[in-house]
């Protein structure tokens, strides 16, 4: 019987024991559990406090604020100090973070992503194509991603697989404008000018008209509908484009071309009058800072470019107005075609312009002349008399 009580204590002694120690070990699980959560969710109020500064471009609080003690940070953290670095243009810690990033969390592409922007932009095109594709392995429905992956094949000078990046950017949602434009780029530095015009319509058709992308789109189109010949497509286009931008002085260039084609003067000096006022502001740079092109053609297998100065008598010398480029298929010129304004004819009543030629340094006088009335098709009939004369000699 003593022994039966002995062994009921001996029991009950060890079953008590044995609860303590249970309560023990699940009261430290219990508070390694919330110690570690404590962690976590300090962890993520440190992600959430860094998206907000993010969102709200506090690029410069982050850097100094939550760099120097980042090293327990979770993978996103770590991914908006380096987005931070990578708005402030600080390409070097914006991929060390981005690696940090990527090694504590390599199945979330965002920082894929940036690191090969990054890349992008400090010219390691190989390298970028690497995270670009490891983004495109994680989320294969960016377009953003696509889209960089198509400029580093670009700037590779690898255009098949550059285009077929930027095509595949433009079949996923919400495209930005950029894979669109370069899709038609692509095609005209190919030479390919129907796929280039397509795809600029597509384009066009795409992209926000608020955009310098579909300005960029209304050009092309505009000047590739020229070339082809089809003027009452590219007059639209250019109209359309000056309603937008009414100082792209280019574009009036090219209007003012698709009305000499189209032999309606009278429109064309709407715009040239555009462009003179645009001179006599100084608002005109590059090739339109002196004089621009109003009219062009292929004659007998070379190109004619025929341009005007703004320049006038004013000074009272001998000066260029209209002048007729002869270019061979090399882009060399061969002869050049000129009216002259000579202040001797002028004073004395005669013509205030004369017809002359330059070859080869020497100058002809053609004994020819014109007066600012002049009519074009004239001026174009007699351009060619000459140059077809000195081309023989």
């Amino acid at each position: 019987m003593n022994c039966t009580k002995a062994r009921s204590k001996k029991a009950y002694y060890f079953s008590f024991t044995t609860a303590i120690k249970s309560i023990m070990k699940k009261n430290i699980a219990l508070l390694i559990l919330i110690f570690f959560s404590l962690i976590t969710s300090a962890q993520d109020k440190v992600t959430t406090d860094l998206k907000t500064l993010s969102d709200n471009k506090q690029y410069d609080k982050i850097i100094e604020q939550y760099v120097s003690v980042s090293k327990e940070y979770s993978a996103k953290a770590l991914y908006y100090i380096g987005l931070a670095y990578y708005m402030k243009g600080d390409d070097n810690n914006c991929i060390k973070f981005m690696n940090l990033s990527i090694d504590k969390d390599k199945e979330d592409p965002a920082p894929f992503y940036i690191k090969g922007s990054t890349l992008n932009y400090m010219q390691k095109y190989d390298e970028a194509i690497k995270s670009f594709q490891d983004a495109i392995s994680l989320k294969s429905d960016d377009a953003l991603f696509y889209s960089g992956l198509g400029d580093a094949y670009y700037n590779l000078e690898k255009l098949d697989l550059a285009l077929e990046a930027y095509k595949k950017a433009t079949e996923q949602k919400d495209c930005p404008d950029r894979p669109y434009s370069f899709v038609a780029q692509i095609y005209s530095d190919q030479k390919n000018d129907l796929k280039a015009l397509e795809a600029y319509y597509i384009a066009k058709s795409k992209i926000g008209n608020k955009s310098d992308s579909y300005i960029n789109a209304l050009f092309n189109i505009g000047l590739l509908e020229s070339l082809h010949g089809n003027y009452d497509k590219a007059e639209p286009i250019f109209i359309e484009l000056l309603q937008i931008d009414p100082n792209d002085y280019q574009s009036y260039a090219k209007l003012i071309q698709v009305y000499y084609h189209k032999k309606e003067y009278k429109k064309a000096n709407t715009y040239k009058d555009k462009l003179y006022e645009a001179y006599k502001n100084g608002a005109l740079k590059d090739n339109l800072e002196d004089m621009f092109c109003f009219d062009q053609f292929k004659w007998n297998g070379y190109l004619i470019q025929v341009f005007e100065r703004y320049e006038n008598e004013n000074k009272g010398n001998i000066y260029n107005k209209h002048l007729f480029y002869v270019v061979d298929n090399s882009e060399k010129l061969v002869l050049r075609v000129q009216t002259e304004f000579s202040p001797i004819s002028s004073e004395l009543g005669g013509s205030k312009y004369l017809l002359c030629v330059s070859k080869d340094g020497a100058h002809y006088n053609s004994g020819i002349g014109f007066n600012d009335d002049f009519n074009y098709e004239n001026l174009k009939s007699e351009a060619i008399k000459l140059i077809e004369e000195h081309m023989i000699k």
